[in-house]
């Protein structure tokens, strides 16, 4: 298997012809998958934010955990290919995967299946790509990795509204997009252009977390740093549901330095129970929506 393939072998692909039609329909190469290369996902869920700094892949990372906890088949894309952090965060800085029929077998840990652009190349190595390198990478992570049934497959974004959010959104057939932000005005300002930039791709918002949301201090109070309840009223005005308050806690960069996911070594602390509680929120909302879609199909 070619692990990144050159821009001129897609100058004639014409790999998506809308968001609700099959990838590569028209496309004549050997390596694309015709049809639904995700065909046993059962969902796909993108994690976005519109800037960086606000804690996208820890809330991406310690989402895939909760669901892998519920007892849920779960899958992990980091689709920051300019930034991979899913290797540092899950501790397999110098794993490999594997190349089986072609096709590379993610990585697994923690319960949860892996890939990132971080596990084919060196870390310190910069990617250094146009976009139509970088769109063909992410449909290889799409249909060159035998991901096999999964529960969810979970994209982590990276900040914005580029070339990767517009290949994902309109290759494979997204369940919905989770939006980041923390509560402070710019960091508002920018997750505004995300909300924005799924609705004209027409991929339903699941909802909107607002991470960072508080330090609570030793004697219980809490201390709003970065502003006060910025994201939920954002939530409101945009009519977005609004899946939690996250408060900050050290130990959620520690474990993500340490390659231990917050939600496994402090599973009782209050941010974990507000991930829990936003990773529940997901899926029950997944869920209805998928009973309201076989209603109006019968």
């Amino acid at each position: 298997m070619t692990t990144i393939h050159d821009e001129s072998m897609h100058s004639s692909c014409s790999h998506h012809q809308g968001n609700d039609k099959p990838a590569h329909a028209s496309c004549g190469h050997e390596h694309c998958n015709h049809g639904n290369p995700l065909h046993q996902v059962k969902n796909i869920i993108a994690v976005a934010s519109g800037k960086g700094g606000v804690g996208k892949s820890t809330f991406a990372v310690n989402l895939a955990i909760a669901l892998a906890r519920a007892g849920a088949k779960v899958g992990l894309i980091d689709a920051d290919l300019y930034g991979p952090s899913i290797p540092t965060m899950f501790g397999l800085l110098d794993a490999k995967p594997e190349v089986v029929e072609k096709n590379l077998v993610p990585l697994e840990k923690y319960g949860v299946k892996l890939m990132s652009i971080g596990f084919l190349i060196e870390m310190d190595t910069a990617v250094i790509w146009r976009g139509p390198m970088v769109s063909n990478a992410i449909r290889q992570f799409i249909s060159e990795v035998d991901w096999q049934e999964l529960d969810y497959l979970i994209f982590d974004l990276p900040p914005g509204t580029g070339d990767i959010q517009i290949t994902i959104a309109q290759t494979i057939p997204l369940t919905g997009a989770i939006i980041v932000t923390t509560p402070q005005d710019v960091a508002i300002a920018d997750v505004s252009k995300a909300v924005s930039m799924f609705r004209k791709v027409k991929v339903p918002i699941l909802g909107l977390v607002e991470n960072m949301s508080y330090y609570e201090l030793p004697d219980g109070t809490k201390d709003y740093i970065f502003g006060h309840h910025g994201g939920e009223i954002f939530a409101r005005t945009q009519g977005l549901a609004f899946l939690g308050s996250i408060p900050i806690d050290r130990a959620v960069r520690e474990g993500g330095d340490n390659g231990t996911p917050y939600m496994l070594s402090h599973p009782d602390s209050a941010t974990s129970k507000a991930i829990n509680q936003a990773a529940m929120e997901v899926a029950r909302r997944i869920s209805i929506a998928e009973a309201e879609n076989a209603g109006k199909q019968s």
